[in-house]
Formats: C-alpha cells, sequence, structure tokens
C-alpha cells in the first residue's frame, strides 16, 4: 500500500476501537454503583469496614467505619463518566486488540495471519490477569498508604481520588502484563529478533522490579515480588517462543534460494515420449570441402 492507504487503514481501525469502547462505556454507565462498590470494597476491607459503599453511603451512624467524601458540583458526572470509561477500555479489550493485530496482519504472509485469533485470546486474558493482580494488592496498598496518617487526625477519604488510584493501578498492571504480547508481536513482524531480546535480560529485570516496587508502594517486599515475579515468568515465556520462531524463520529460509541466486531450473520434459528425435535423414551432413552445402556451413 502506498503511505496514504496505511493511513486511512489505521484511521479506520482505530475508529472501529473507539466506536466499541464507546458502546462498552454507555452500557456500563448503567452499572455506575455498581461498579463503584465492587472497586471500593477491597480498600474499604483494608480499614477495617465491613460494610459496603452503598450501605455506607445510605448509613445513618455518627461513628462510621470509614468517611468517603465527594467535593465539587460536577464531581459525581465527572466521576461517573471515568468509571464507565474505564469499565469500557477493559472490557473492549478484545476488540481494540484485534483491531491492533489486524493493521499489522496484512503484512503478514498468510500462514501468518493465523496467530490473530490467538492474539486475541491471549491478550485479554493477560489484560484481565494484570487488572485482577492489582485489585487483590490493592488493600496491602491502601493499607500501608492509610498508615501514613499522623495520629490523632481524620483521614476522609475523597471518592474521586480513591477511584483514580485504582484505575491507574488497574490499567497500568493490565497493560504491564501485555508486554510478552508486545515482544512476540515484534519477533512475528521481524521487527525484533529472540537473540536482541535475551540479550536485554539484565534491564528487564532490573526495569520490572523497580516497576514493581513503585507500583505496590509497600513496605512487605513479598508483595512487591509478588507482582514482579509473574512479569519475569512472562518476559522469558515470550523470549522463549521468540527463539523458537526465529528457529523456524531460519529453517525455512535454508530451503528458499539467497535473494541474489537464481533458482534453479528443471529442464527434464514432462513426457520424454513427446520429444520428436532428430533422424540421420533430417541431420546436415558434414562438410567435406570449403563448399557450402544446402546453403550452410559448418559454422552457419
Amino acid at each position: 500500500m502506498p503511505l496514504a492507504e496505511h493511513l486511512r487503514e489505521l484511521r479506520n481501525r482505530l475508529a472501529k476501537a473507539l466506536v466499541a469502547i464507546v458502546v462498552v462505556t454507555v452500557v456500563a454507565a448503567f452499572f455506575y454503583n455498581d461498579i463503584i462498590n465492587f472497586f471500593t470494597e477491597p480498600i474499604l476491607k483494608s480499614v477495617g469496614c465491613k460494610e459496603s459503599f452503598e450501605e455506607l453511603a445510605n448509613s445513618r451512624s455518627d461513628s462510621p467505619c470509614a468517611q468517603i467524601t465527594i467535593n465539587g458540583l460536577l464531581t459525581p458526572f465527572t466521576l461517573a463518566l471515568k468509571v464507565s470509561l474505564m469499565a469500557g477500555v477493559v472490557l473492549a479489550a478484545p476488540v481494540w486488540l484485534y483491531q491492533l493485530w489486524a493493521f499489522v496482519a496484512p503484512g503478514l504472509h498468510g500462514h501468518e495471519k493465523k496467530y490473530a485469533y490467538a492474539f486475541v485470546a491471549t491478550g485479554f486474558p493477560l489484560f484481565l490477569g494484570g487488572a485482577f493482580f492489582a485489585y487483590k494488592v490493592l488493600p496491602t496498598t491502601a493499607k500501608v498508604l492509610i498508615e501514613f496518617t499522623p495520629f490523632g487526625v481524620d483521614n476522609l477519604l475523597p471518592l474521586d481520588d480513591l477511584l483514580d488510584l485504582v484505575t491507574r493501578m488497574v490499567i497500568v498492571f493490565g497493560l504491564s502484563f501485555e508486554l510478552p504480547l508486545l515482544l512476540i508481536m515484534l519477533n512475528l513482524t521481524g521487527a525484533l529478533s529472540g537473540r536482541r531480546m535475551l540479550g536485554w535480560w539484565r534491564g528487564m529485570i532490573m526495569g520490572i522490579t523497580v516497576f514493581a516496587a513503585v507500583a505496590t508502594p509497600s513496605t512487605d517486599p513479598l508483595t512487591m515480588m509478588a507482582l514482579a515475579g509473574p512479569i519475569w515468568i512472562l518476559y522469558f515465556t515470550a523470549v522463549a517462543v521468540s527463539l523458537l520462531n526465529d528457529r523456524r524463520r531460519r529453517r525455512r529460509e535454508a530451503l528458499e534460494p539467497a535473494d541474489d541466486e537464481a533458482s534453479e531450473l528443471d529442464l527434464t520434459p514432462e513426457d520424454i515420449g513427446e520429444v520428436e528425435p532428430v533422424t540421420a535423414q533430417r541431420a546436415l551432413p558434414e562438410q567435406a570441402g570449403p563448399d557450402r552445402v544446402n546453403g550452410y556451413d559448418d559454422v552457419t
């Protein structure tokens, strides 16, 4: 394709992905309160609150287990939009992952396009796995952060800040679990070799460890290792798959001629019986003298 056609294709793929996200976002808006209850539950449990967010909001108790507030007139609307949009991005992941792969797939050989379904089937569970892991880490994170509150000071929990933390962790963890899939995709397109990825292992381990330490602000090293460990395993799995794919590609290229080498031609007739033999009568007689025979000499 020319450059304009590539840009038009990219525009169409992005439009389809955005339409899917918008549709899921609109549907998720009808379940706005349920989504908030789901995301605030681990944080409320971390502070020893047995009530859900909805029960806490409707409670008339003078001493609630936690105080969640909303500031501003437009905050409830922007909060509902933010929560719905987060749900739309997560639940529409199969669509935008497929559109991402479909943009790259036309540049591959026909037998390599079968990986499109494997790409979506693997990418969506990985994203959900990262989001679920973030959800499980939230109680420990919230507990550690709340312990920094000075003694004798009431800590009000703004709902928008709380959900910002949840959204950030869910999306960051989900995308971090997509790292091996991105590496494999680059390897399938020929942009990155497995040997080069393997040479990055020291930097990748250090980078993943630093990311886990920042994403889980807990003093417990086990929590940090619980996040870094799965990403390490996924990274080395991607390296192993890329090395196997490189070996398969080299084996296939060895059976084909090089770019500057001509292909061998098979000059054997398909049916030797159809070739008409040259008889002695039809052959030219030998030239015994300097005169031409039938107008021809030996050279002609």
